[in-house]
C-alpha cells in the first residue's frame, strides 16, 4: 500500500507529493471545518452576557473560545495554502467540500443541531466524490524555480486566460454590480469566483516559492516571487470584499453551494490551462475525476438543501415539492391544513416540526 501511495513511477499510485498536499488539504478542511463550531459556541457563550454580534455586538472579542475558534480557522488556511505547494488544484480544492462535512457533524454533536437523512446521503456523496478524485489526480509537475512557474503564468493559454478574467471582472464591478449587486446573486458570486481561480493560481506559485526557499533554493531573490505575492494580495482582497457583499445581501445557504461550484470550477479551469494538469492523464482519468467532481456537488447541494429541515415527513414533502410541481399540487391539501403552503414549510411552519 505505501509503495502505491508513494511511488512516483506508479501509473495509477500517488506522489509523495501528493500525499503531502492530500493529507494537508484534509487537515485544513478538518480545521476549517471544526473552527466554524468553536466560533458559534464562543458567540453563543458571549451573547449570553452581553450584545449579540448580530445586532452589533463586540462582547464575543472578549470571548476566548471564539479566539480559539479563529486560531483553529487560520491553522487550516495556513494548512490549504501549503496543500497547493505539494498537490495539483484539481486534487486540492475540490477537497474543500470536506469541511462542510466536519462542520455539519460536529453541530450535529455539538450544537445539537438535527443532520436531516439527505444531509447524511450529501455527506456520504462527498466522501465518494472526494475519494474519487484523490484516486485518479494527476501528479504533481516538478518544478525547480519560481521562474519555471512565471514562464507557465506567461505563456499565451494562461495570459488570455487571466486576461478573458480581469476583462470580466472590471465589467461585473463597473458596469453590473451597482445597478444588479443587490438583486442578482451572480454578480457578487462572480466577481469572487473569477478572483479566486487567479489568486489560487498566484497562492500555488508562492507557495511552491517558499517550499523551495526552506529546502535551501533561495527564491525570495527573484521578482518573479513578489510579483505573485502581489496579485495574491489583490486578488484575495477583492475576492473578500464581493462575498462579504454576497453574504450580507443574500441567504447563506444559497450563496455557499453557488459558490462552491463556481470558484471550484474556475480554479480546475485555471490549473488545468496554467500547469496542464490534464497532459499527464488519459481520457478515462479526467472523465473520472469530472464524475467525482459532479458528486461533490451534487453533495453539497443536499447539505445545503437540507441545513435547515427537521427529520419529519414535512421535510421530506417540501423536498419533493420543490423539485416536482406536480408534487406539490397533490400535497397541497394537506399543506393547507397545516396552515402553510408547502413550500413555506422551511420558512414559516417551523413550529409544526418534532
Amino acid at each position: 500500500m505505501a509503495e502505491f501511495l508513494e511511488n512516483p513511477s506508479s501509473s495509477s499510485g500517488m506522489s509523495s507529493d501528493n500525499v503531502t498536499g492530500l493529507i494537508l488539504a484534509l487537515s485544513s478542511s478538518i480545521f476549517i471545518g471544526a473552527s466554524f463550531i468553536v466560533k458559534k459556541k464562543g458567540l453563543k457563550k458571549a451573547g449570553s452576557v452581553g450584545v449579540r454580534a448580530g445586532v452589533g455586538g463586540y462582547t464575543y472579542l472578549y470571548e476566548p473560545l471564539w479566539w480559539a475558534g479563529m486560531i483553529t480557522m487560520i491553522v487550516g488556511e495556513v494548512a490549504n495554502f501549503a496543500a497547493y505547494a505539494f498537490a495539483p488544484a484539481i486534487l486540492v480544492t475540490p477537497l474543500g467540500a470536506l469541511s462542510i462535512i466536519v462542520s455539519a457533524v460536529l453541530a450535529h454533536i455539538i450544537l445539537k443541531e438535527k443532520l436531516h437523512i439527505f444531509g447524511i446521503l450529501g455527506c456520504v456523496l462527498c466522501v465518494v466524490g472526494s475519494t474519487t478524485i484523490v484516486l485518479h489526480a494527476p501528479k504533481e509537475r516538478d518544478i525547480e524555480s519560481v521562474k519555471e512557474v512565471w514562464s507557465l503564468a506567461t505563456e499565451p493559454a494562461f495570459l488570455l486566460y487571466a486576461a478573458l478574467v480581469v476583462s470580466a471582472t472590471l465589467v461585473l464591478i463597473f458596469h453590473f454590480v451597482p445597478y444588479y449587486g443587490p438583486t442578482h446573486i451572480m454578480v457578487y458570486i462572480g466577481v469572487c469566483s473569477l478572483m479566486g481561480s487567479l489568486s489560487v493560481m498566484s497562492c500555488k506559485a508562492l507557495g511552491i516559492a517558499l517550499k523551495l526557499t526552506f529546502s535551501g533554493m533561495n527564491q525570495l531573490i527573484y521578482p518573479q516571487t513578489w510579483a505573485f505575492a502581489l496579485v495574491v494580495i489583490t486578488c484575495v482582497i477583492t475576492q473578500m470584499n464581493y462575498l462579504n457583499k454576497a453574504l450580507d445581501t443574500f441567504n447563506t445557504a444559497v450563496v455557499s453551494p453557488i459558490y462552491y461550484v463556481m470558484f471550484t470550477s474556475l480554479t480546475i479551469l485555471a490549473s488545468v490551462i496554467m500547469f496542464k494538469d490534464w497532459d499527464r492523464q488519459n481520457p478515462s482519468q479526467i472523465v473520472t475525476e469530472m464524475c467525482g467532481f459532479v458528486t461533490i456537488l451534487s453533495g453539497t447541494f443536499l447539505l445545503h438543501k437540507t441545513k435547515d429541515l427537521g427529520d419529519s415527513s414535512s421535510s421530506v414533502i417540501n423536498i419533493f415539492a420543490g423539485l416536482s410541481p406536480s408534487f406539490s399540487s397533490r400535497n397541497s391539501k394537506h399543506s393547507s391544513e397545516n396552515g402553510c403552503m408547502a413550500e413555506e414549510i422551511p420558512l414559516r411552519c417551523q413550529d409544526s416540526f418534532p
